[in-house]
């Protein structure tokens, strides 16, 4: 009877450590059940909220993020890539008016244009061109086709060169090495002015330079002066800086700012001795290089090999070959026409 006792009680006992058990494990099981209940119905408030945001019309005057991020962006200036709806990278430039072009090696560049700057007139359609010499006209503007040399092109006969239809000559006077920085003048100089002059030919000259600051451009503009010896000219006399882009030279990390302090400098100096200045440029010059804007009011003699000029800006010259074929020179020469209001 006692042992009968016994099991009864350790039966009593195990059934009580079950009940125990399983009291203790029905909370934890009600704990994570709650738990994952809560995050599903953050999950779907979250969602359901930014549906609502992206679905909802926005106030008006009340800029996005984005909005906020590009409007200060432009107002200082930067440029940054940014994702469009077709995940494609756009370039966004400072506001201004642009310009696609084409340099002489066939690259395409983009320039922000100069609002400063004086603009042409001209309808670039009306120019025209026939064996390689061009001309245009148009209702404010007719033209003359010339050339311009230096003793590259050796011993010219001008006589021919006139009868060839030429009417006027742009002749390298002098330069600066683009290494020494030695001023030189150029050997065919003075023969090339007189006899295109006695050929009737109208002659203007040309320096190419090579400064480096504004005391320099003025040395190159006296040296001008002094190898004219007071001659007549009937076109202007050019500043002529240009890049060397085969080889080191000493303008190679002179500023857009100081060539076109240079500028001003040579043809402030040209002015005083009476001669009427101009500048050379093309479209690299005129994007990165000189500010047309400062240099507004001086004529500009304007190098293209395109089939037009892309230049927005002011010019009454067009350099638009480098290889014509001209009687009287021996292998190629730069052709040039001049527009002159009618």
């Amino acid at each position: 009877m006692g042992n009968i006792s016994n099991r009864l009680q350790i039966k009593r006992n195990e059934i009580k450590q079950k009940i125990s058990d399983k009291k203790g494990k029905i909370p934890k099981i009600f704990l994570l059940i709650f738990l994952l209940c809560v995050g599903i119905f953050v999950l779907l408030v979250s969602n359901i909220i930014l549906l609502c945001i992206i679905l909802l019309p926005k106030p008006e005057g009340v800029p996005t993020v984005t909005q906020v991020v590009t409007d200060s962006a432009i107002a200082l200036g930067i440029s940054y890539p940014v994702q469009s709806a077709d995940s494609s990278a756009q370039y966004v430039e400072p506001e201004g008016e642009t310009l696609i072009f084409t340099d002489s090696s066939g690259s395409e560049h983009e320039m922000t244009i100069n609002p400063n700057a004086a603009r042409h007139n001209y309808d670039v359609s009306a120019y025209t061109i026939n064996n390689n010499r061009l001309s245009y006209s148009d209702a404010g503007y007719m033209s003359r086709v010339g050339i311009d040399v230096s003793h590259h092109q050796g011993k010219i006969n001008w006589k021919k060169v006139a009868a060839d239809g030429i009417e006027f000559a742009m002749v390298r006077i002098g330069f600066r090495g683009y290494g020494s920085g030695k001023l030189c003048e150029d050997r065919y100089a003075a023969r090339n002015i007189e006899k295109a002059k006695a050929a009737g030919l109208d002659v203007g000259i040309y320096f190419f330079s090579q400064a480096v600051n504004e005391e320099e451009a003025r040395e190159e503009a006296r040296m001008v002066i002094e190898l004219l010896k007071g001659q007549t000219l009937e076109l202007p006399v050019v500043y002529d800086p240009e890049s060397i882009p085969d080889d080191v030279a000493r303008t190679d990390n002179v500023t857009g700012e100081q060539f076109t302090r240079n500028s001003i400098a040579f043809c402030e100096e040209i002015r005083a001795a009476g001669y009427e200045p101009m500048i050379y440029s093309n479209m690299m010059w005129e994007a990165y290089k000189l500010d047309m804007g400062t240099l507004k009011d001086l004529p500009v003699w304007y190098a293209d090999y395109q089939a037009i000029p892309q230049t927005p800006y002011a010019y009454t010259m067009w350099q638009y070959s480098e290889n014509g074929r001209v009687n009287g020179v021996e292998g190629g020469c730069d052709m040039d026409v001049q527009l002159i209001p009618r």
